[in-house]
């Protein structure tokens, strides 16, 4: 049984005791019935990575694809979220595989973004403060394996040196009690994942999962980031 089959029950846990709050950033906080990750409004990149002026593509690891995909797929800016795997070479062989957490595959959301409008930069800063705890090793919420590490996946030089330099800036900011343990990795590919998986969160509103662990995270986009949350979902 992964987190998601556990989640199911705790779901109905979590309609019975009611709200908690998620950890606050200074002034900042975000109200949830459901939320159990926490959501910091990370600092602004200090360096991005630079622009040619079209469409790019980004590649981050954050647990559960489904919440990722979720809030990035809701972001200005962003044309097309889509789950899949990557971090490992050769082929992944389907969703049950690379829950066996054996493959050095990770549950992954390739990001197709105009620069123009939200940059590299501007997505690393959504993903630590609304997608994923980075001080989770090899776990985010109910999902535990390295198929659910934190990771950035650059594909380019310049994209690598945002990221290091990000993750360096994060730590320093002392926003987190525990260490930063989200890695950059070295770009090998990524695959997509079976359909079913994909805009999960958007067809499947009412899930216990979703409702549960992911439904917060997009709730904390528009109240940290409003000016970044799209109303409507990319395809």
């Amino acid at each position: 049984m992964n987190g998601r089959t556990l989640a199911l029950s705790m779901a109905a846990v979590a309609f019975i005791i009611g709200g908690v709050w998620v950890a606050r950033n200074d002034d900042w906080a975000v109200p949830s019935a459901f939320a159990a990750e926490k959501a910091m409004l990370a600092p602004k990149p200090q360096l991005d990575a630079p622009s040619a002026g079209k469409l790019e593509t980004a590649v981050f690891a954050g647990g559960c694809f489904w919440g990722v995909e979720g809030v990035f797929s809701h972001v200005k800016g962003v044309h097309s979220a889509v789950s899949g795997y990557s971090g490992a070479t050769g082929k992944p062989r389907g969703y049950d595989n690379v829950s066996t957490g054996r493959t050095g595959f990770a549950e992954a959301v390739r990001v197709t973004f105009d620069p123009r409008v939200v940059s590299y930069g501007d997505l690393m800063r959504i993903f630590f403060s609304v997608a994923t705890d980075p001080t989770t090793l090899n776990y985010q919420g109910p999902d535990h394996g390295t198929q659910y590490r934190s990771a950035l996946f650059p594909i380019n030089p310049a994209q690598a040196k945002a990221a290091r330099a990000y993750l360096t800036q994060l730590g320093k900011s002392g926003l987190w009690k525990d260490r930063i343990v989200t890695t950059v990795e070295p770009y090998r590919g990524f695959h997509e994942a079976e359909g079913y998986h994909q805009d999960f969160m958007e067809r499947n509103p009412r899930y216990p999962y979703i409702l549960r662990w992911d439904r917060p995270k997009l709730e904390a986009l528009k109240t940290l980031l409003p000016e970044r949350y799209a109303v409507k979902a990319s395809r």
